[in-house]
């Protein structure tokens, strides 16, 4: 009792029709039956007079009010005598809310699912191990935190107990646990195993993984369908039609009753309710595969897209990559690879260039051309300290690996998407594009030539060309049948953007079948880049902070945030919760399957609304039979549109280990 009276408290106009309706019941019963054709007539021209307004204020905001057809059905069936069938449309009208929103919210359960689970508070451990309840947000980088037996991780944290298995599931997709060691990272969002652990915090609630999910998740809630829009392109025919069919029903019968008949079963619902619905199950559906789409209008642009492009490092590669090789200036173009196991007594290498291991610092005269691959790998490391770029980790990880004590950075300056300059121990060094190098040095530098997933990042040394690092990054497993899939999609144009040297995009987008390819590229020539594509719409896939702009500036924007780029995921229309860009063609095809459903909804229920019409023309459907059919009109349409929130057959991409 207590939940309908709140529903009906939710929509009033639904209650007062209700209401309405049993006390006109009541009324036909008794002696004073005259008497409920007034109550209902009264009440049907007042909401009939309430929609108008309504539809009068759309049209002054340059909306067509597909309501017109409702409203002209609600008079004309008062004019004639059909109370009871006016009556049926307005509860099409008042119960169209509570209809919409119960198969909105029925679409999209597996959004709203995530925020069900979103963890509201965290156990604090105080030095004096007594534990104290605080909500999440209220959580601060070093607080230590216990996270019990099946409980969700409420922020991301390091492990402090020797282990811990977590469900990682919401987060990744992936359905098997994970087990975590001391001193991991463990996400948010994340659920705990059988025995309870202990988290040091490392990100405040709002910076955590699964907060930002969670944002992403509401921002897409909030989204109304656009398609709205394009189901306004089919009222006016529609609406046209049906006044159209009335008129010669009444005309050629001479029967006003006719008209009437004709309108009530010339229902609007598959338009006003059918469209959204599909749209909301299409979004739900993309979260389910690990898509957030924030907003609705995204799912028609997939469905239109004619243009996809990538960017390379960590979208169509994997985004580690590491250091294999160190070529000196002198050396050979044959690689002569740094072997990590090399001795750091062994002498330097000759001026001939052959390599014999890695001389210590001292080995080499200050000013002089540095000949050991050692030394200018440690130079560059050095430098790479003042960089955040994932190539300058991988550097500095290299020399490491190698045993290379890191000189001391007086200065730096970092170029962005070109490289870093800095003085290290007296000495002037420059780490980055080859075009970076030679701008240093004032003179051309050699390419070194590369192998299929290779890249090189170039080194000066005191004005002179000193080496090139060659780093190797695995083009993804799933990249090439990836673009198989959007070209099936009807995708003509595929390109690839980079910040990378040409030499390296290119023997990616060989290996993949890329045929236009944009390298050395800032920021902001990848957004002159979309600009300039002329099949659109364009759909843009990037992964870093230098990602942001250009997925801003594209007709789509899809970030790779498994790894949290937050610039990119807040730029972008589209996150992608796993760390797999076949997930990119998957969220397309939920476009392409989206909007067929949904417009399979409105050609469903008009068609049947025809057949209706052309029926109750030759006076075979009495207005209060055609206004419940009507009603069932607006089911099947509803009903019809769900199918978006199931793909038609699941979507394989094939992955191809190199």
């Amino acid at each position: 009792m207590t939940r309908t009276i709140s529903f009906l408290r939710q929509y009033p106009l639904l209650a007062a029709t209700l209401a309405v309706a049993a006390t006109a019941g009541i009324l036909s019963a008794g002696p004073a039956a005259w008497a409920a054709s007034w109550v209902i007539g009264a009440f049907a021209l007042a909401m009939a007079a309430y929609s108008a307004v309504t539809m009068v204020r759309e049209l002054m905001a340059g909306t067509f009010g597909i309501d017109l057809l409702a409203v002209t059905a609600i008079c004309a069936a008062i004019a004639v005598g059909e109370y009871w069938a006016a009556l049926v449309v307005v509860l099409m009208l008042t119960g169209g809310e509570a209809l919409e929103d119960y198969a909105q919210n029925r679409a999209q359960r597996d959004l709203s699912s995530l925020l069900s689970r979103a963890p509201q508070i965290g156990h604090v451990l105080a030095a004096d191990g007594s534990v104290s309840d605080v909500p999440a947000e209220d959580l601060l980088p070093g607080d230590r935190v216990l996270v019990r037996a099946n409980e969700v991780v409420p922020v991301d944290g390091v492990l402090v107990s020797d282990a811990g298995i977590f469900d990682e599931s919401s987060l990744t997709g992936e359905s098997l646990p994970h087990e975590r060691v001391a001193g991991q990272d463990v996400m948010s969002g994340a659920v705990n195993g059988a025995s309870a652990v202990t988290l040091t915090v490392v990100r405040a609630a709002k910076d955590s993984q699964y907060q930002q999910i969670i944002s992403l998740v509401e921002e897409a809630t909030a989204s109304r369908a656009p398609l709205v829009r394009l189901a306004d392109r089919y009222a006016v025919p529609f609406t046209l039609l049906a006044l159209a069919i009335a008129g010669i029903a009444w005309a050629v019968s001479g029967e006003a009753v006719r008209f009437a008949e004709v309108l009530v079963v010339a229902t609007p619902c598959p338009l006003i309710i059918g469209a959204p619905v599909a749209f909301m199950a299409g979004m739900g559906r993309s979260a389910r595969e690990g898509a957030i789409i924030k907003s609705s209008a995204t799912l028609e642009k997939f469905h239109a897209a004619r243009t996809v492009a990538f960017d390379k490092t960590g979208t169509l590669t994997y985004g580690e990559p590491t250091l294999v090789t160190v070529r000196t200036a002198d050396m050979s173009r044959a690689a002569a690879p740094v072997s990590p196991s090399a001795s750091s007594s062994t002498t330097a290498s000759s001026a001939t260039g052959a390599q014999t291991g890695l001389a210590e610092p001292s080995g080499v005269a200050f000013g002089a051309a540095i000949h050991d691959p050692g030394e200018v790998l440690r130079f560059a490391a050095s430098a790479e300290q003042a960089s955040a770029h994932t190539l300058a980790a991988a550097i500095i990880a290299g020399a490491s690996e190698r045993g290379l004590t890191l000189g001391v950075v007086t200065s730096a300056h970092e170029s962005t998407a070109n490289g870093v300059s800095a003085q290290i121990e007296g000495r002037d060094v420059v780490v980055g594009k080859r075009s970076f190098i030679e701008a240093a040095v004032g003179h051309d530098v050699p390419r070194s030539p590369l192998e299929a997933g290779e890249l090189a990042v170039y080194v000066g040394i005191d004005g002179a060309y000193a080496g090139a690092l060659i780093l190797r990054d695995e083009v993804r497993a799933e990249a090439p049948g990836t673009l198989a899939a959007l070209k099936a999609q009807g995708i003509a144009h595929i390109l690839m953007l980079t910040g990378d040297d040409r030499a390296t995009a290119e023997h990616v987008a060989t290996y993949l079948g890329i045929t236009e390819v944009h390298a050395n590229c800032l920021p902001i020539d990848k957004v002159a880049a979309i600009h300039a594509v002329k099949a659109r719409p364009v759909i843009m896939v990037g992964d870093g902070v230098n990602d942001a702009p250009v997925l801003a500036a594209a007709d789509v924007g899809i970030a790779m945030g498994a790894r949290g780029a937050t610039a990119a995921s807040q730029s972008a229309d589209v996150v992608i919760l796993r760390d797999d860009v076949s997930l990119v063609a998957t969220a397309i095809n939920t476009g392409h399957e989206t909007v067929r459903v949904a417009l399979q909804a409105i050609w469903i229920g008009i068609s049947i609304s025809v057949v209706l019409m052309v029926i109750a023309s030759f006076g075979l459907l009495p207005a209060i039979v055609g206004a419940w059919l009507q009603e069932v009109v607006d089911v099947v349409a509803i009903v019809w549109a769900l199918r978006a929130a199931t793909p038609r057959r699941p979507s394989r991409i094939r992955r191809i280990r190199r």
